[in-house]
């Protein structure tokens, strides 16, 4: 099944939303081949979140895409899959609803580039979105939208396995330090469906996220004990400092 281009990038955020809350699945316009651009990053590391399906035919290139974007040390490259296009029939073995209402938050608020609800989505520091196979994009939205904070979030090794987690910047009103649990490969064999038959791996998979400190600028510090570092199926961690409800994305590193 192939998705024409969602109205909603000509229409408006309204249009997709609806679709979104119908169950509609949206799928990307024209999605090219996935290509490994260099992408330089000045500064801070930038968050890329793609918002991917199983059941989309258009996502395996992204998934290609940002598994060869994944090891720049510039990036934290998170893949979120989505449940929207499960009432196709195959239901995607890593969805989950709040990448979905991620996803939809986005959307709301508007992002520049292609806004809206459609799979493939890559999103860069919550303030960008691409069509998530178009490498060529992807690092002029890095330079553009990247770095666009003076937060800055600083990891080292605590006691008993744990970490201490400096914040600095002046801040841009409230956000939340969020602490992302990932696997960093999973190949999924999918059984039916636009993408039946066919193996996909997804890099850096998220499996829980949970807030651990609030921030409203300045100098902070925040324990990250070794105990949270044990989520069931991850293997590494990431600190994401945004501000809530698909804001924008303020800082991010990877811990692990």
């Amino acid at each position: 099944m192939t998705f024409s281009r969602p109205l909603f990038l000509s229409l408006g955020v309204v249009a997709v939303l609806g679709a979104a809350t119908l169950g509609l699945p949206q799928g990307a316009p024209s999605a090219a081949p996935a290509r490994a651009p260099a992408v330089a990053v000045a500064g801070e590391p930038v968050l890329l979140e793609l918002f991917t399906s199983q059941g989309c035919s258009s996502c395996p290139p992204a998934d290609a895409l940002a598994e060869k974007l994944s090891p720049n040390p510039g990036l934290v490259v998170i893949s979120r899959n989505v449940t929207y296009w499960d009432r196709l029939g195959w239901k995607d073995t890593l969805g989950r609803k709040s990448n979905t209402a991620l996803q939809q938050d986005y959307a709301r608020r508007g992002l520049a580039g292609r806004n809206g609800v459609y799979t493939p989505q890559l999103v860069v520091n919550g303030s960008y979105g691409l069509v998530g196979s178009h490498g060529s994009e992807a690092a002029p939205g890095v330079a553009q939208y990247g770095g666009k904070s003076n937060a800055a979030i600083r990891v080292t090794p605590g006691a008993g396995g744990g970490y201490a987690v400096a914040l600095s910047g002046t801040g841009k009103g409230k956000a939340e330090l969020v602490l992302v649990a990932v696997t960093r490969r999973v190949a999924v064999g999918i059984g039916s469906g636009e993408n039946g038959g066919r193996t996909v791996t997804y890099p850096n998979v998220l499996r829980a996220e949970r807030k651990l400190a609030d921030w409203a600028g300045g100098k902070a510090s925040v324990t990250l004990a070794a105990s949270q570092l044990k989520v069931p199926g991850a293997d590494r961690y990431a600190l994401v400092l945004r501000q809530p409800g698909g804001g924008q994305v303020l800082a991010a590193r990877w811990v692990s």
